[in-house]
C-alpha cells in the first residue's frame, strides 16, 4: 500500500500556523493510528492556542469518530479525491493534508451542543415550573369560584387602559395604569412585571382581596390571568396615595389636622377589619403610606395585598418562614425572634410607624434633633418632648389640632413598643382614638427595650462607610420641629 502523509495544522496566536504531520499505511488502522496521532502531536501543539484538559480527550475522540463516520469532513488536497464504498477505498494523488482545526471544530461545535441542551432543559424546567404554578392559579380560581371577582381577557385589560396609555406609577411588582370599564367608572390596573410575577403573590392578592368587602380596604374589580400577563382592576383613587400628601413639599393638596386624623380612624378601622372582621385572620405585612389610597373625598383605602398572609381567627401566633415587608416599617420580631412570636400585632406596629411619620408629616422623620451636635432618634426625641410636658409646635397650628397630634403620637407610641405583648390591637387603638386625649396614659419608652444599642455619635461620621447595621431599620429622613 501507498503512504499518505498526514498533517495537522492548527492556529497560533498571531495568526501564524504550527504543524505536526507522521506517515502511515492506507490500511485499517489508519484511524487508529490518525487517533493515536491526535493525542500524542496534536495535544503538544494546542496548548499554544488552546486551554485543554485530558478530561476532553474522549470529547474529542468521539467528535473525531463522529467526522470520519458521517463523512463530513473536508480533505484539502491538490487533485480531485474520488470515494469508493468505504472509506478505506478511497483513491488520491498528492498528498492529503488533514485540517485538525476542523476536527477542533467539531468537538467544539460538541461542547456548544451541549450548552444549547443544557440551555434548552433549564428553559424547559422554567416553562415547566411556570406552567405549574399557572395550573396552581387555576385549580385556586376554580376553588374560590365564588368568592372571585370578574375575570378579565388580556385583549379586556388593554382595551379599558387603551393600550397602557395612561400610566399612573410603578412600585416593586410591576407598573399601574388608569383605565375605564364600560360602565364609564374609572379604573387602576395593576399590571405586574413578568420577570417579578409570581403564582404564589397573585394568588395572595386575588384570594385576599376577594373575601374583603370594607370601606377602608382597597375595592377589587376584576382581574386577569393569562400565562405570564397577570393585572389586577381596582377601582380608581383620584387623590392617589397618602405619601403623597404627608411626604412631597411642593403637593398642592393641604389637609387639616381634622381631616388627617380622619384618615387615621379610617385606615384604623380597615386593619381591624383585616384581622378580626373576616372569616379568615388576614395580616398585611406591608402597612405604610404608599400602600394607603384615598378616594376623593380622601376617604382611606388600604391596598397592596402582594405580601399579605391568610390564617386562621384562632391563630394568635403565626408561623412565617421569612421577613416580610418595607424597611422602616417592618415590625423587629419578624427580625429579632427574641421579643415574640409573629402575630397581627406586626400590623400594629407598622401602623404605629405611619402615625409617627404623620405627625412629622415628612418621610421617615429626621434622626437630627435641631440645634443638636448627636444623633437623636426622632421618635425617641417627640417622646421625651410629651412626656416632659412640652409641646411640639408648627406654624399656624391651632391648640386644638396639637391635641390631635398629642394624641396620634401617644398612639403610635403605644402600637411601636419593641415587644409585640406591649402593643394594643386595633380595637383598643381604635378605643384610643376616641378618648380624650388627656385620659390617655403615656406608654413606656420603646427604645429602651431594643435588643441592640443606638449609635449616639458625632453629627459627622470619622467613617461614613462604617455604618451599624441596626440602623437601617429606623426611620431616617428630615424634619424641622420647634418646641414652644
Amino acid at each position: 500500500m501507498k503512504n499518505i502523509t498526514v498533517r495537522f495544522w492548527a492556529m497560533k496566536t498571531g495568526n501564524s500556523m504550527f504543524k505536526r504531520s507522521f506517515t502511515t499505511t492506507l490500511r485499517s488502522d489508519l484511524l487508529i493510528r490518525i487517533w493515536q496521532a491526535i493525542v500524542a502531536h496534536f495535544l503538544e501543539a494546542l496548548p499554544l492556542c488552546f486551554i485543554i484538559q485530558h478530561a476532553w480527550l474522549e470529547t474529542v475522540r468521539d467528535a473525531f469518530l463522529d467526522f470520519v463516520n458521517s463523512f463530513n469532513y473536508y480533505l484539502f488536497h491538490h487533485s480531485p479525491v474520488t470515494f469508493g464504498r468505504d472509506f478505506y477505498s478511497v483513491s488520491y494523488e498528492g498528498k492529503y493534508v488533514i485540517c485538525l482545526g476542523i476536527i477542533g471544530g467539531i468537538a467544539l461545535s460538541r461542547t456548544f451542543l451541549g450548552i444549547s441542551i443544557l440551555i434548552g432543559l433549564v428553559t424547559y424546567k422554567l416553562r415547566r415550573r411556570h406552567l405549574c404554578a399557572d395550573d396552581k392559579i387555576e385549580e385556586f380560581l376554580r376553588n374560590q369560584n365564588n368568592l372571585i371577582p370578574i375575570r378579565y381577557s388580556y385583549n379586556e385589560i388593554k382595551r379599558m387602559t387603551r393600550g397602557f396609555s395612561d400610566k399612573l406609577g410603578a412600585g416593586g411588582f410591576g407598573s399601574v395604569f388608569k383605565g375605564k370599564l364600560r360602565s364609564d367608572h374609572d379604573v387602576a390596573v395593576k399590571l405586574l412585571d413578568k420577570s417579578k410575577a409570581n403564582g404564589q403573590d397573585f394568588i395572595a392578592e386575588v384570594a385576599t382581596i376577594g373575601r374583603i368587602h370594607h370601606v377602608n380596604v382597597a375595592n377589587l374589580r376584576g382581574f386577569c390571568v393569562e400565562g405570564s400577563k397577570q393585572a389586577l382592576v381596582y377601582d380608581f383613587m383620584p387623590n392617589g396615595s397618602l405619601d403623597k400628601i404627608i411626604f412631597e413639599k411642593e403637593n398642592k393638596t393641604s389637609l387639616s389636622w381634622d381631616k388627617m386624623f380622619d384618615i387615621v380612624i379610617g385606615v384604623a378601622r380597615g386593619i381591624a377589619y383585616l384581622h378580626q372582621g373576616c372569616d379568615m385572620q388576614i395580616l398585611h405585612f406591608d402597612i405604610k403610606p404608599h400602600n394607603i389610597l384615598l378616594e376623593e373625598n380622601f376617604v382611606p383605602k388600604v391596598s397592596d395585598f402582594g405580601l399579605a398572609k391568610l390564617y386562621s381567627v384562632d391563630d394568635s401566633i403565626v408561623s412565617l418562614t421569612a421577613a416580610r415587608g418595607t424597611i422602616g416599617y417592618i415590625a423587629p420580631e419578624l427580625i429579632y425572634k427574641n421579643l415574640g412570636g409573629i402575630s397581627y400585632k406586626a400590623d400594629v406596629y407598622s401602623f404605629g410607624m405611619l402615625l409617627i411619620e404623620m405627625v412629622g408629616k415628612r418621610k421617615n422623620l429626621n434622626a437630627y434633633a435641631e440645634h443638636s451636635s448627636q444623633i437623636i432618634y426622632f421618635p425617641s426625641w417627640i417622646y421625651d418632648q410629651l412626656h416632659q410636658g412640652e409641646d411640639i409646635d408648627w406654624e399656624e397650628v391651632t391648640n386644638d389640632e396639637k391635641m390631635i397630634v398629642k394624641k396620634m403620637a401617644i398612639i403610635a407610641f403605644w402600637c411601636i413598643q419593641m415587644k409585640p405583648c406591649d402593643r394594643p390591637s386595633m380595637n383598643k387603638v381604635l378605643e384610643m382614638l376616641e378618648t380624650n386625649v388627656e385620659l390617655l396614659q403615656m406608654p413606656p419608652k420603646p427604645f429602651q427595650q431594643l435588643p441592640f444599642e443606638l449609635p449616639i455619635e458625632d453629627h459627622v461620621d470619622d467613617n461614613p462607610n462604617d455604618e451599624d447595621p441596626t440602623t437601617s431599620l429606623l426611620s431616617t429622613s428630615e424634619i424641622s420641629l420647634e418646641v414652644a
